[in-house]
Order: C-alpha cells, then structure tokens, then sequence
C-alpha cells in the first residue's frame, strides 16, 4: 500500500470507528479494580488517585464498617495481608486503622499509606466519573453509608452499590433506590455436566425481583456471548464483569455488548483495546484483513483457556 495514503486512510478509520460506536450504542466502562492496584496497594488513595489518572472512567472499592461506626476503604475481612494484626476490621477502631502502613506490603515506595474512609475516596471522583462502592459488611453498615453519601454531596449517578450478598444488595436498593445497584455474582462451571450456574434466567429473575439494576459477573468470560448479553439487556439490566486483565478477552467482551469490566490495569487496558480496534479499522479499510482467520468469534464463547485472567476476587 502507497504510504501516501496512510494518515487518510487513518482518518476514515478513526471516523468509521466513532460512527460504529455510536450506531451500536457501545460505551464500555473500564472500572479500576480496588483502583489501579495492579501498580500501586489496592484501595488505598494513592492507587484511587492513579486509577482515575490513567483515565479509568470508574473506580471499585470496597467497604467495611469499623468497631466505632466508620466505614473504611479495605478488601480483607481483616488486616493481616496488609501487614497489620491478624483482627477484624470491625474490631479495630478507625484510629487503630489508620495507625497501619497499608502501602509497604505492595513497595517500600507506597510506605506510608493509610487505609481511607468512604469520605475520603469520595472527594477524589473527577467530573463525569463514578464509584463503585462494593459492600463487604452486613445491611448494619447501610444507614451510616445513606449519612455518609448524602454528607459527600455527590450524586447519585456518582456512586453505584455492589455487593456478594442478595439480602444486603436488597436492603441497600431499599434505602437507597436512587443508587444504582448491581448485583456480583461469581458463575461457576459444572466439571462433571458443564452446566453453568447459577443460570442466567435465575439470576435475571432475582435481580429484578430485588429491584436492582444489573449483574456484575466474575469466572463469566467464557459464557458471555451476544446472545447472553442481549437476554440481560432484554431484561431492561446492566451488565459488567470482573476482573479482566486479557485484551483479548477484554475486546471480546466489549464486542458482545457488555456495559464495563473491571481491571487491575484500566490504564493499559483502554490504550490495548483503542491500539486493537484502529488497527482493525485500518485493515479493513484498506481490504487487507476482513477475517482475522477465525471466523466471527465474537459471537462464539470464550474458551475456558482464555479465561485464566478473569478470576480474580472483587
């Protein structure tokens, strides 16, 4: 090809790429996992800070509730891995919290870093961004997070509630219905049967049985095709999935129709997946490569071996 044409058929390519989007209504949402914790101590203000960077249009994190009514920015029940004592967080008191080094355990650079309140991790959201706040803790830790959000003057749009528990997800939705509120469930694989469960249909129903807005899928890659997600959007619910650090799975997603995925490394894997699809566009423009010699995969289900980077715990 004349190298002439380049720059314009770059152009084209760039246009028709916007135009798709548009057509097809895709907008995938990269979500830093516990912020960008694959560089920097997860859900610490540093890794927040660094997610939102690199250009993460949202971040998770997860909470729990301390011994004096606070709600704290921390994955483990307790603080052992962080270096910390061997004791709950809903043990601790927030100023014994905040006494640990939650940075030194990742690089001696982070040393240093303390573990932050909600309050705190509210006050880094940039304009046009959002938070997922996953709930680790019970429904008690629900009217101090209503105090807490409502104190933060965000709004709603700002701050999404997720969570494992089904009675606690109902319980937030209740209390806080103008919350959008997604629902994680981890999907597993029957060895024996090669059944998936819980089945999508069972967890459509629950979902909108508690009034929730969408599912949050881990160990999902594999299942998820077109077809799965457009069962999910028939159902009037959003669909994410957690944790991806694959760009290869991560496009794949993306060109099923999922609404966001959840990655160590929202950084990288937005330049992976915009370097990806210009190359494509640009191919095909030119006629080069209208099939990448595996057919139309993105309709296929993922293969098991290609699922590896997608288990990590929310």
């Amino acid at each position: 090809m004349n190298s002439r044409w380049t720059p314009l058929l770059t152009l084209f390519a760039a246009i028709f790429a916007v135009l798709s989007f548009v057509e097809q209504g895709v907008a995938l949402e990269i979500t830093g996992h516990r912020g960008a914790s694959h560089d920097a101590p997860e859900n610490t203000l540093v890794a927040v800070n660094l997610a939102w960077k690199r250009g993460a249009d949202s971040v998770e994190i997860d909470i729990y509730l301390s011994k004096d009514g606070h709600i704290v920015a921390i994955h483990d029940e307790t603080t052992k891995r962080y270096g910390g004592p061997n004791r709950k967080v809903a043990d601790q008191t927030l100023a014994e919290l905040k006494s640990l080094d939650v940075g030194r355990w990742k690089d001696k650079k982070f040393t240093g870093e303390r573990v932050p309140t909600l309050s705190e991790v509210l006050a880094t959201i940039p304009p046009g961004k959002r938070l997922f706040i996953e709930i680790k803790a019970g429904a008690e830790i629900i009217p101090e997070l209503k105090r807490v959000l409502k104190q933060s003057g965000r709004k709603p749009a700002e701050a999404a509630l997720i969570g494992f528990s089904y009675k606690t997800m109902t319980a937030a939705k209740k209390v806080l219905p103008q919350h959008t509120a997604y629902w994680i469930v981890s999907v597993k694989r029957d060895k024996q049967t090669g059944v998936w469960s819980p089945g999508i249909d069972e967890m459509i129903q629950k979902t909108k049985a508690a009034n929730l807005d969408g599912l949050d899928l881990g160990n999902a890659p594999a299942v998820i095709d077109r077809k799965y997600v457009r069962r999910v959007k028939r159902a009037g619910l959003g669909l994410y999935v957690w944790t991806v650090n694959d760009k290869n799975m991560a496009r794949r997603l993306r060109d099923a129709g999922i609404d966001g995925i959840t990655t160590d490394r929202p950084g990288w894997l937005r330049k992976a997946l915009a370097e990806k699809q210009t190359r494509i566009d640009m191919e095909q423009s030119a006629g080069i490569c209208q099939d990448d010699g595996r057919g139309d995969r993105a309709n296929a289900p993922i293969p098991a071996e290609e699922t590896a980077s997608a288990g990590a715990i929310p």
